[in-house]
């Protein structure tokens, strides 16, 4: 048995629980932030059996589409009459990372 671990992007995170629920998959979903952008992640948790693995990351292939993003960067601390003007960055969001760890013991309580 192993334990997925996938943290995606909040706006593929419903789509990919869904994905999930549909082929009888039970996940959990929490909500997370963190990374290069501080945006709301969601990290969605499952157990499945060690055949099913590669079945799940297709469906997190799937599901979970890396994009680019216009942002603008945070400005420097500055001094008293400096002026600092940021230049937007397209930077790439979304994707997911997915960690598959072993299980030792599984109970259903």
């Amino acid at each position: 048995m192993k334990l997925l671990v996938a943290i995606v992007h909040h706006e593929d995170a419903g789509a990919l629980v869904d994905a999930l629920l549909d082929r009888e998959y039970r996940a959990t979903r929490l909500a997370s932030s963190g990374g290069f952008l501080k945006q709301s992640n969601a990290t969605v948790i499952l157990g499945v059996d060690d055949d099913q693995v590669e079945t799940v990351l297709e469906i997190v292939r799937e599901t979970c589409h890396a994009r680019t993003q216009v942002v603008n960067p945070m400005p420097p601390i500055m001094e008293p009459g400096e002026f600092f003007m940021p230049y937007p960055l397209e930077v790439e969001v979304g994707g997911a990372t997915v960690f598959v760890l072993p299980v030792e013991r599984y109970e259903r309580i």
